[in-house]
């Protein structure tokens, strides 16, 4: 289960709210030398010295797995960091793992907003957007800001994915540009502005404390599948978007499109989305496509089509939505973080991008309705 390493910290690297890189040497022995780069979450762990001894986990990166190729610190075990202080807060993330956090959460009894989220179960119609992928979040943001520049955008990271916040270079440089005002984590996941026990109430948190004009759902960096019809970590799109609908919001759902995926399952509109969106979601929502010439995009629209069709556990339909993308490419260009999809950039696969950010100008829009 762990791949467990040690080494000694040669050299720092790129650093960002909550995360540290740094190229780590790892101990001799059979099969065991050599230099790996890893991450330190110095909230979890403390900050990384060169000449620190660190023990890594290495079991991703051996299997070639996960996000950003990183082995990942587990401890500093010659230099502990400070004990944290006491504080309010008795919400557990990364639950019984060795690397458990402690929170306070937004919606429980020690905080401040909790007299406003005791009973609240109302959205208000607020647009939530919900992708399968993370690398969907800045194009969606890059969406709504094409539509509507001033519109205060919240993220729910969802726990599908990694489970810190500070895991993603995408958070961090969008909130430090002022495009996104704030992220939620909720479920497992840790370490956003605010956190949440659950994908519902993170929704009215959000809104409610953080005032969302616009709420993105999407998991954290990386993603789980294996290939099945079910078991991929995306399925909980369907659980966000019928949260949406329940709390009175305006679900809208984000397709997965690619044009450059070597795997069948995922070229043109995923499997992700046709199961998740078209099975699993039982509250009608607005299914965005775009507007686009082609063959390709011909078929995109179609495969939307078909999983808008009442089924019977959702009567009831959702509505395609065929929305226009002139500007979207120049809203993309401007993103003040790097696009990136399963290793390809806005280039190599510019339908999974503009897509999304035709989703996020949907939301926008109907700020102005």
């Amino acid at each position: 289960m762990v791949r467990w390493r040690s080494g000694t910290v040669v050299s720092l690297g790129r650093s960002w709210p909550g995360a540290q890189e740094c190229a780590v040497a790892l101990e001799d022995g059979p099969g065991h030398g050599g230099e790996v780069r890893a991450l330190a979450h110095p909230d979890l762990v403390g900050t990384p010295r060169p000449g620190d001894r660190v023990l890594l986990n290495t079991a991703a990166l051996e299997r070639g797995l996960g996000t950003g190729g990183y082995a990942l610190v587990v401890a500093l075990p010659e230099r502990l960091p400070a004990p944290a202080p006491a504080g309010p807060g008795h919400l557990v993330k990364a639950r019984y793992t060795p690397l458990q956090a402690m929170v306070l959460g937004a919606d429980e009894q020690d905080s401040p907003h909790h007299g406003v989220l005791a009973e609240a179960d109302d959205l208000a119609g607020t647009p939530v957007v919900v992708a399968d992928l993370h690398s969907a979040l800045p194009a969606v943001v890059a969406g709504v800001r094409a539509e509507r520049p001033g519109t205060r955008v919240v993220y729910v990271m969802t726990d599908g994915g990694a489970l810190p916040v500070a895991f993603s270079r995408a958070v961090a440089g969008l909130r430090a540009a002022g495009w996104l005002a704030a992220c939620v984590s909720a479920g497992q996941c840790f370490g956003g502005d605010l956190e949440a026990v659950s994908v519902p109430s993170a929704l009215l948190v959000a809104r409610l404390v953080a005032g969302a004009d616009v709420v993105v759902v999407a998991q954290g960096p990386g993603n789980l599948g294996t290939g099945t019809r079910w078991g991929f970590s995306g399925t909980a799109v369907g659980d966000a978007l019928n949260a949406a609908a329940v709390l009175g919001g305006h679900p809208v759902a984000a397709l997965r499109v690619s044009e450059a995926d070597e795997r069948p399952r995922h070229r043109g509109l995923s499997h992700h989305s046709t199961t998740a969106v078209g099975r699993l979601a039982l509250a009608p929502a607005d299914v965005v496509a775009p507007a686009e010439a082609g063959v390709f995009w011909d078929d995109v629209r179609a495969g939307a089509a078909a999983l808008c069709s009442p089924t019977a556990q959702r009567p009831q339909p959702h509505r395609l939505v065929v929305l226009d993308t002139e500007g979207l490419d120049a809203a993309l260009a401007a993103c003040p973080v790097p696009l990136s999809t399963m290793g390809r950039d806005v280039r190599a696969d510019r339908a999974a991008f503009v897509t999304a950010a035709a989703a996020g100008r949907y939301a926008a829009r109907l700020l102005l309705d």
